[in-house]
């Protein structure tokens, strides 16, 4: 895994594309750059912190199909787009599809090192966010079949005998339970329960 983060820049244009690499390269980051949206999604994406700094205009797909095909497969990199035409429809849609920013050529370097420095920081608490999930989807199954039925009720906010009577067990079993299953979770509050339920798409 990378220390630094990487900026994956698209743009048709080489002598642009090599000018905005490298002044971010200047700030100590990685960069990464393509010359079409079919060049970059050929390429491997590193396991660190990124961002897409994306032409709105290429040759064949488009920066704005690119953007929603990541959308769609699920590829969270946070995503800046730029132009040459400050078109206001564009940036609305990019900006609907969940774009950082929209920088109009020719760009600022003050402003693309502002825009970069946001979307990496998403990117970064993005990832610390899925880290943190996986880490609890792995102690959730550990738990035994009845502990995720005591902690689904819990999270949904009933009591102990609450609980006892909806599962047709003692309270006494119930409290065994939710001591266990919140031992194994590290939850030390409901609260901190039925946010972990709440991440887990639990259901009632």
């Amino acid at each position: 895994m990378l220390s630094s983060a990487i900026v994956h820049i698209v743009d048709d244009d080489k002598q642009v594309r090599e000018s905005l690499g490298d002044l971010l390269e200047s700030v100590d980051y990685c960069v990464a750059l393509y010359g079409s949206a079919s060049d970059f999604l050929k390429a491997k994406l590193l396991d660190a912190p990124a961002c897409l700094v994306l032409d709105v205009r290429l040759p064949g797909t488009s920066g704005l199909e690119l953007q929603e095909y990541l959308t769609k497969i699920n590829v969270g990199i946070p995503v800046i787009l730029m132009t040459a035409f400050g078109d206001i429809p564009m940036s609305v849609r990019g900006m609907k599809l969940g774009a950082i920013d929209f920088l109009t050529k020719p760009i600022r370097d003050q402003d693309l090192l502002d825009a970069v420095a946001a979307a990496v920081q998403k990117d970064r608490e993005r990832r610390a966010d899925l880290a943190q999930l996986a880490e609890l989807q792995e102690k959730y199954a550990l738990l035994t079949v009845r502990e995720r039925q005591v902690m689904a009720l819990v999270a949904a906010g009933l009591m102990n005998k609450q609980v006892a009577s909806e599962l047709s067990i003692s309270e006494v079993t119930v409290k065994m339970h939710r001591g266990s299953l919140m031992r194994k979770l590290g939850a030390r509050t409901t609260a901190a329960l039925a946010r972990m339920a709440e991440a887990l798409d639990l259901k009632r």
